[in-house]
């Protein structure tokens, strides 16, 4: 026979990393509820089809049909396809560019019933679907089968367009049958591309009709439609669309534009056969407490009246964003009608206006019908409105209610269920809760249960109760659950069914089940059905009273059971007791006492083991169902006695049962006359004597010794008491039971009669009997004849052998004395009774020497700390004949008394030793020879020398061996390990050189060093610290499928990834077989392969790595997969997106399978086939290696049932200079120390500085922050620096020409609305060479406020601008791109981020930015400040500090404050180098503290007047005629020249107009110093220093001067000082850089919208840099916005920002740049110095950008639809503080300017010529100035 031929085996080469999975059963155990999980999150749309209980599910791409039970039925594929909403359909790719293969999502799902006009069936029943493909289009589709499509809109026209084409904007529809003819009503929102004319509510017709000629779903003349005035301000939020008697409903929010412009809720009304919309008419709904915006609604029945129950939202400030506040609102129909009607008699009859004359109802959407005074009768004649009434109608007078329900969690839908006629609320909210609530009458409801049905994902609207209304269809992101309504039936007896409170539950009595009330045959009767709800008013039927409760076991009788609450039965039924498993017992019934006979003693089952009682459930039974229970005892009183073998008679007459004791018999029983002519003892419980135990007779105590020694005889006495009780004289004998075996011996009576005593001498006997112990407790007891005499508990014998465990004569001779051991010498010594010792015994003391017979452990550290433990004999008697005996290696070891144990084992505590050495242990006990050891033990040093790894995740779980030498000193339990201060669990055994623990987790990244303890001494890793990292993040994980066999390579990327080092196992967890549901689930284990070292380091800095799929068993399912690095898990599905999946193994079969007898043959260099099956389920081409024999067949071609292959017969090195780095850590080190060195000095004027900003903080909130108005900062922000900017101006026209010009700029607005136009003018403009970079950001704010209140429209412009520069940069360099203003869209760009970020300013932002400044600016003025130059003692700018050292100290004036009519003093702290100027600005400072800066007076207006004593007033100014002068430089007066002492009274007094200062103050708050001021005659002035000594140089060295002098390494004594106003004020640096960047709170919508939109462009250009992006990011945020408000606080608020303060400023902002860039800040010796201040900082500010990028980055997307709310909110809000008149002036200028170039522009592109653009503008400059032109 030929050889077999070797099968083909794809193989894999793979890599670690530790993956883990989790299996159960195939058929996994059944879930509360059932559910399905569906593809297309998030899922749209339920439908249920009432008539065959089918689902239908709309969702993103598909479409679903599913049965009752959630089984797929059907489905079909809808999407994704090309498409763009910009375009119409069909696309054509060349004629639509923005076209792209875009998602479908289901925005309208109902059915269509198919009647005719007669109502017969003549048309199929359909289901209609449309999507936000293709303009919105519809199809109709088989209810069989959802992929049969039976009409399709094909090539649609424009009134086809049904849906709306955004995913975020609503859509709802519902379906009339008006005269045979299918119609269906729409309500759709604005959307703001594509068709911009489609009106809010449009009739659409369900077929296509011939006559007039009409398409399916068209929107036809005839049929009605909503007209609108503006669509974009009419923008419907809708929710529901019902019919309700002949009318139909919408439901809906939007912004309410005839009153407050605020968000409201409205229904509107239409007459179901209103084909024209005359009955149009809406009413507002209000749900009191803010709840403005409907999330969801049912309508339904309350009470037998028809209701609408709408979830409300209250909505975030004026916007239409829910907040979580929400509740739900009950609406009577009735009510609702009535004010419909009402608004629509108003407005037909009384012009709108109701009886007080107040405006009720008006004209709604801007059309221009009006409120009329027709007869008052229309209403009744033209109930649905005519050609001649007004509409549409809206109420101004809304319908309000009062919440059922309010919650905190966003509800986002409603259904109803009518129980027993009581209405039960389903609430869905955003958490994925359904809350069940019952609505009491008054519609207040009460929430009573909830059930997690998804978590953390929303509820879908659409709500639905089965056919049944048994159960609830909940839809939510990805998955359909049926959740059942109640679990009555759950509940297994009355207590728990009434417990549950739930409304739909009740106790049916007497069938014994929890039912719901229906279900219950004799509900309607009373006490036969108990409602759960309320069960106060109905609790379950009881037993109140049981007579007799307890009952002797050998007597029947008379059970009487007093029930409440008994059912009603008929004359034939009856009921009966019964007694736990007992037959029933007829019972009788009078009112509510029931009868029973107690069972006979023979049917009682018996006591359990060792009690006196059995308990008996006896139960009131009707049928086999038990109505009620109780418990009744029947007790044994033979069982009493029988159970206290030592004392009966006392247990009996003691018992809680009513036992008594026959003293003859000795015997319990249960009555008093069971014990004829005897006496009997009474129990204690009642009032005959003798009672109670004290009666019984006893033996109460020995006489004599209890100790009884082995093999001699002993006397025993016993003494006894109550025995007179026994007449006749009978024979006593003493019992010892010893090992259960009884010892009878005689015994004596000796009476006492006048003490009544007894004493008994129980015969001497021998004791013999082997024990293993030194003695034996043995009982022992009296015994009158056959009776045993009761004895007391306690009364025992120590029966004693000297001989057992007393080994060796110390332990003999610790023995108490009271047992007369001795220690007998002789031939064989040993431990002996004293009168047994043949030989004489020893002295007392004298016992041999110490025997040694093990030590642990043999070693320990020179420190010495460990315990050894010494193991031998006779090592003493006590613990203090050792202490201070005990020797190691010659050094002395402290004895432990807690473990010591008599001589034989000793624990003392090792004590150091000076050097290594080693020598015995020796024991030395009292005057004996000394006991040595065999064993030596070894005192040593042990040494830690590295750790591998060296880093590893905060998260902890790291493998981390110390390497060392003698680590294994002392014992395993001596040694612990520590990371810092973190403990490190030592997993493995320890030898000589390697220590192996698995770290704990750390709050923090740290560097920390790594310690081992030997006992008390501690060793440290020199030179090396463990690095806690970041924990890895993983971002993405491919494949998601494998074969059981495992083996594949799963890829996974993301950050951290190298920070695991070591290699780990793969686990799998989970149950096995199929046909064993019960099965415990088992830990597979598999270890995994580990490549080099290197190589994994190398492949993991990319951020990558390779990991491994597990094998599992084919009977079993993966229910879930994780990634596991150290401690570090992370889910599969949580990275992916989606499940990770199993499937069968391929198979391959055997090349000569047809003739296996014959040899394959191929030729060499041909393709070999390879026949297969599911080949490429979980694996492609490129991972499969096929061999052929040892020969590798390169594989070709790979498809499921084929393989086609063909037979075919690096060293990377990396080198990298580490001197830098070096250069960088000593720098750092050096850093450190210098603010170790200043760390105290910082503490102390942090201290201060907090108590002088507590008094602030209490301000903030309030009044305490001057934050600029919005026109204000706008102003400051588009035109910095700039007077008279275009928002403080009016329009400069004379009255003649005013109207004129204003109509011409208003024909100019309307030309900027137009897109084309706007993108032209700006790209003529940028064209222009002499169009400046300030004319580009002077234009930009002009366009800015000219289309403020029209920002969704400015961003779209801004948007596509953007677009055109990323184009631009792309090909050149794109990280280039926003990095200065060049353009006018940068501009743009900066403005939309100022008017975005504004809200987020004054809210969050601010508060810690305000409180930065103030730091700044307290700390400045605490030291000298030079008036002339500007530097400073106290800064962070090491070119603005005041290098000199100036003496002088701080002091308190007193200033004078007039406060109305009275003079306040004033403590105010100042310097005495301060200048006159700088004196009043800190004394204004201080009175006006919190006040803005603009309304308190300048200091230039005010002079300084000194008061000493009643007469002397003197004026202080900075220059008199006292200055000193010197040469040519005069110095400016400070109050050190003025000689002011400390406390000295001054006032500010108001100055005459003509004296000027020489400080300016100018608009926005900035204030500059005398840089080189020049005084009178040319005199130079000065104040701390002189500016400048060295002679006049050129301008152009001067710089290069300045430059050099910055670059030489500054003194060690200015950093410090540098360093300490750093810590000083780090903390306040803190919280800016993190209000700004924190991601705890939501970052701003804009942030999100615009970083959305960057990484869309990156997207779009193929730019996958990360690096690239997030330069981007930084260019746009960071240094766009945030860098110019820190270093412009003036911006922001109303303050005075001085030059030393925007020097401190400037290093921030500095800082704050350096912490957004991606290269690594290293410094050196000649970084510039703000770069070494924050050295250690700006990595950790690093994480915080790059954590603040990253979580936007991760955070869901779709953020556009908030983004244009926030744009049209804030477009209302600060729209009229813009003066866009004169912004458009302006910009006409520079049309005017340009005005041949922008017409030449707007006549070469066709679209313009079309719109007539060219011709629009001329109007303009015809209107604007009389130009003439070719009109």
């Amino acid at each position: 026979m030929p050889a077999a031929v070797p099968p083909l085996l794809p193989l894999s080469t793979w890599w670690w990393c530790l993956v883990l999975l989790q299996l159960s059963q195939a058929s996994p155990a059944g879930q509360a509820f059932p559910y399905l999980s569906l593809d297309g999150s998030p899922l749209n749309h339920l439908l249920l089809d009432p008539r065959s209980g089918h689902l239908y599910v709309g969702a993103v791409n598909h479409l679903y049909h599913l049965s009752p039970d959630l089984q797929v039925l059907s489905s079909s594929q809808t999407g994704p396809k090309l498409d763009s909403p910009e375009c119409l359909p069909p696309i054509v790719p060349k004629d639509c560019p923005s076209a792209r293969v875009t998602p479908n999502t289901n925005k309208i799902l109902l059915l269509e019933e198919g009647v005719d006009a007669v109502g017969s069936e003549v048309r199929a029943r359909s289901l209609i679907v449309c999507g936000t493909l293709f303009q919105g289009i519809c199809d109709k589709r088989s209810l069989g089968n959802v992929s049969e499509v039976l009409y399709q809109t094909s090539n649609p026209v424009d009134t086809q367009y049904v849906a709306a084409n955004d995913p975020r904007v609503s859509t709802v529809g519902v379906i009339l049958n008006q005269k045979g003819v299918g119609l269906m009503l729409v309500g759709r929102g604005y959307t703001s591309k594509g068709p911009s004319d489609i009106p809010p509510i449009t009739t659409r017709r369900l077929s296509p009709s011939s006559s007039p000629s009409r398409q399916a779903f068209s929107q036809d003349e005839e049929l009605g439609k909503l007209v609108v005035g503006s669509y974009s301000e009419y923008n419907n939020n809708f929710i529901s669309a019902f019919n309700h008697s002949d009318h139909v409903y919408f439901l809906f929010s939007r912004r309410d534009m005839w009153h407050k412009k605020e968000y409201r809720t409205y229904v509107s009304r239409l007459c179901a056969w209103d084909r024209s919309f005359y009955s149009y008419v809406e009413v507002p709904l209000e749900c009191s407490g803010g709840y403005n915006l409907a999330q969801g609604a049912s309508p339904a029945e309350h009470q037998g009246r028809p209701a609408l129950f709408v979830a409300m939202a209250a909505g975030q400030a004026s916007t239409p964003t829910a907040t979580g506040r929400s509740a739900l609102c009950v609406y009577g129909m009735s009510e609702l009608d009535a004010s419909l009607q009402r608004a629509q008699e108003l407005c037909y009859t009384e012009g709108g206006r109701g009886r007080t004359g107040q405006e009720e109802a008006y004209i709604e959407y801007e059309v221009s019908s009006k409120c009329l005074r027709l007869p008052k009768d229309s209403l009744k004649e033209y109930p649905c409105g005519g050609e001649h009434t007004p509409s549409p109608i809206a109420s101004a007078v809304p319908l309000s209610a009062t919440p059922s329900l309010t919650r905190e969690t966003q509800l986002t839908a409603v259904t109803t269920a009518t129980e027993a006629g009581h209405t039960i609320a389903l609430l869905g909210d955003k958490k994925g809760w359904l809350h069940k609530v019952f609505i009491e009458p008054d519609t207040t409801g009460t929430l009573y249960q909830s059930v997690l049905v998804d978590q953390d994902r929303p509820v879908n609207a659409d709500l639905l109760l089965d056919q049944s209304g048994q159960n609830v269809y909940v839809l939510t992101d990805g998955k359909v659950s049926k959740v059942s309504v109640s679990q009555c039936e759950q509940q297994p007896d009355c207590q728990s069914c009434l417990s549950v409170r739930d409304p739909y539950c009740g106790w049916c009595v007497l069938e014994g089940r929890c039912t719901r009330r229906l279900e219950c045959s004799r509900e309607g009767q009373a006490n036969h059905w108990l409602w759960s709800y309320q069960p106060a008013n109905q609790p379950c039927v009881t037993v109140q009273s049981l007579k007799p409760a307890i009952q002797s076991r050998e007597e029947a009788t008379q059970v009487s059971l007093t029930v409440a609450q008994l059912p009603t039965l008929t004359e034939e039924e009856s009921l009966s007791c019964s007694f736990g498993t007992l037959p029933p017992q007829p019972a009788i019934v009078k009112g509510t006492t029931i009868t029973c006979q107690s069972p006979l003693p023979e049917l009682l089952p018996p006591s359990p083991p060792g009690s006196d009682h059995v308990s008996l459930r006896v139960s009131v039974m009707f049928r086999d169902v038990a109505i009620s229970s109780s418990d009744i005892i029947f007790y044994d009183c033979r069982a009493v006695g029988r159970l206290n073998t030592t004392s009966p008679c006392m247990a009996c007459v003691g018992s809680v049962w009513p036992c008594s004791w026959c003293v003859l018999g000795g015997l319990c029983t249960h009555t008093n006359n069971s014990c004829p002519r005897q006496h009997t003892i009474h129990n204690s419980l009642e009032q005959l004597e003798p009672r109670g135990p004290e009666s019984c007779p006893c033996v109460w105590a020995l006489q004599s010794s209890p100790l009884v020694p082995m093999g001699f005889l002993s006397p025993l006495t016993l003494l006894g008491r109550n025995l007179d009780m026994f007449q006749r004289e009978e024979q006593y004998v003493c019992v010892v039971v010893v090992e259960e075996e009884e010892l009878k011996l005689n015994a004596t009576l000796e009476k006492d009669p006048e003490n009544m005593t007894y004493t008994f001498t129980c015969s001497a006997h021998k004791f013999q009997y082997p024990v293993n112990q030194l003695e034996y407790s043995a009982p022992i007891y009296l015994q009158r004849g056959s009776h045993q005499i009761d004895s007391a508990p306690n009364l025992r014998l120590q029966l004693y052998d000297c001989s057992v465990g007393q080994s060796d004569c110390s332990q003999c001779r610790a023995v108490p004395s009271d047992y007369g051991c001795v220690w007998c010498g002789g031939e064989s010594p040993g431990c002996a009774y004293h009168l047994s010792c043949t030989s004489s015994p020893g002295p007392e003391d004298a016992c041999p020497p110490p025997h040694i017979i093990q030590i642990q452990p043999v070693s320990g550290p020179v420190e010495g700390g460990v315990l050894v433990t010494i193991h031998g004999s006779n090592l003493g008697m006590h613990y203090q004949d050792i202490q201070g005996g005990v020797t190691v290696a010659g050094v002395s070891c402290l004895p432990q008394p807690h473990g010591y144990l008599i001589s034989t084992r000793i624990v003392c505590e090792l004590q150091p030793s000076k050097q290594e050495t080693e020598g015995p242990v020796i024991v030395t006990v009292g005057d004996s020879e000394p006991g040595q050891s065999l064993q030596t033990f070894t005192y040593q040093d042990p040494q830690l020398t590295g750790i591998v790894p060296d880093k590893g995740p905060v998260s902890g779980g790291t493998s981390l061996t110390v390497q060392g030498t003698r680590l294994l000193t002392g014992q395993r339990k001596d040694l612990t390990a520590y990371v810092g201060q973190q403990p490190c669990y030592i997993v493995e055994e320890v030898n000589g050189t390697h220590l192996v623990c698995r770290t704990s987790p750390s709050n923090q990244t740290a560097e920390l060093t790594v310690r081992v303890l030997f006992g008390k001494a501690e060793r440290t890793v020199p030179g090396q610290v463990f690095h806690y990292m970041e924990d890895p993040v993983i971002t993405a994980a491919s494949p998601a499928e494998s074969f059981y066999e495992g083996g594949r390579n799963v890829k996974v990327s993301g950050r951290n990834l190298d920070v695991v080092a070591t290699a780990n196992d793969l686990r799998a967890v989970g149950a096995h077989g199929r046909e064993h549901p019960g099965h415990e689930k088992e830990e597979i284990r598999q270890t995994v392969g580990q490549e080099p070292p290197t190589s994994l380091q190398q492949h993991r800095v990319k951020g990558e790595m390779t990991c491994v799929t597990p094998s599992v068993t084919h009977d079993s399912k993966v229910l879930g997969v994780w990634f596991e690095l150290d401690n570090v898990k992370v889910s599969f599905e949580s990275v992916a997106g989606k499940t990770f999946s199993y499937y069968p193994n391929p198979e391959l079969l055997a090349l000569n399978r047809d003739d296996p007898d014959t040899p394959y043959r191929f030729k060499p260099g041909g393709v070999i086939a390879v026949e297969g099956k599911d080949l490429t389920r979980a694996m492609t081409r490129d991972e499969v290696v096929a061999r052929l024999g040892d020969q590798e067949c390169e594989v070709k071609t790979l498809d499921s049932t084929h393989l086609y292959c063909e037979v075919l017969c690096v060293s990377v090195c990396r080198r990298k200079s580490k001197q830098a780095l070096r250069d960088y850590k000593k720098v750092l080190v050096q850093l450190e120390t210098l603010e170790i060195n200043v760390g105290d000095q910082c503490r102390k004027e942090f201290t201060d500085l907090m108590t002088e900003m507590m008094d602030l903080s209490s301000d903030v909130g309030g009044p305490g922050i001057p934050l600029l108005d919005y026109k204000t900062y706008a102003e400051r922000v588009f035109f910095p620096g700039q007077r008279g900017a275009p928002l403080s101006q009016n329009l400069d026209l004379p009255e003649s020409r005013r109207r004129t010009v204003e109509q011409g700029l208003g024909q100019l607005n309307n030309l900027l609305n137009n897109r084309l136009f706007l993108i032209r003018f700006i790209h003529t403009l940028e064209a222009q060479q002499n169009f400046s970079q300030r004319d580009r950001g002077y234009v930009a704010s002009l366009l800015t406020m000219a289309l403020h209140d029209k920002l969704e429209y400015f961003t779209d412009v801004m948007k596509t601008l953007l677009g055109d520069l990323v184009q631009q940069y792309v090909t050149k360099n794109p990280k280039l791109m926003l990095r200065r203003t060049e353009t006018v869209v940068e501009k743009m760009l900066t403005n939309w981020m100022s008017i975005c970020l504004y809200s987020f300013l004054k809210e969050v932002a601010g508060e810690p930015l305000y409180m930065l400044y103030r730091a700044i600016k307290y700390q400045v003025d605490k030291g000298p400040v030079d008036a002339v130059t500007g530097k400073a003692k106290r800064t962070l700018n090491d070119s603005h500090l005041l290098r000199e050292d100036i003496d002088y100290c701080s002091i308190t004036l007193t200033v004078m404050v007039k406060s109305g009519v009275e003079v306040q003093p004033c403590p105010v702290k100042v310097l005495d180098t301060d200048t006159i100027t700088q004196v009043k600005d800190k004394i204004l400072d201080q009175i006006y503290k919190g006040a803005p800066f603009s309304q308190r007076p300048a200091a230039d207006s005010l002079d300084l007047e000194w008061r000493s004593g009643q007469a002397g007033h003197l004026t202080l100014s900075d220059d008199d005629v006292t200055a000193i002068v010197q040469g040519r430089w005069k110095k400016l007066n400070t109050l050190q020249h003025y000689k002011v002492p400390d406390g000295a009274t001054v006032a500010l007094i108001p100055r005459s107009a003509a004296v000027v200062g020489i400080h300016q103050v100018y608009q926005t708050g900035e204030k500059t110093p005398m840089l080189d001021g020049e005084g009178e005659e040319g005199l130079r002035l000065w104040h701390l220093v002189k500016s400048n000594e060295e002679p006049e140089m050129p301008k152009h060295r001067k710089s290069s001067m300045r430059e050099r002098e910055r670059a030489k390494a500054i003194p060690e004594i200015y950093l410090t000082r540098l360093l300490s106003m750093k810590g000083t004020l780090q903390k306040f640096v803190d919280d800016v850089f993190v209000a700004i960047l924190n991601t705890k709170r939501p970052p701003p919508i804009a942030v999100r919208f615009f970083f959305d939109f960057l990484d869309d462009m990156a997207e779009k250009h193929g730019i996958d840099d990360p690096e690239t992006v997030h330069i981007w990011k930084t260019n746009s945020l960071p240094l766009r916005f945030w860098v110019n408000i820190l270093k412009n606080p003036q911006f922001v608020f109303d303050v005075q920002v001085t030059d030393s303060v925007d020097a401190v400023l400037s290093v921030i902002a500095q800082t704050f740049i350096d912490s957004c860039t991606t290269s690594e800040h290293k410094v050196g010796r000649d970084s510039p110095v703000n770069k070494l201040l924050y050295a250690r900082e700006i990595p950790r500010y690093k994480q915080l950008v790059e954590r603040y990028y990253s979580d936007i980055h991760s955070a869901a997307s779709g953020c556009y639809q908030e983004m244009n709310s926030t744009l049209t909110e804030l477009s209302g809000s600060f729209g009229s503080d813009m003066n866009s008149l004169v912004a458009l002036l302006e910009l006409y200028k520079y049309i005017n300017k340009y005005y041949d170039q922008i017409i030449a522009s707007l006549e070469e592109d066709a679209a313009g010529q079309k719109m007539q653009l060219a011709y629009r503008l001329q109007q303009v400059a015809a209107l604007v100035e009389n130009k003439v032109t070719d009109l």
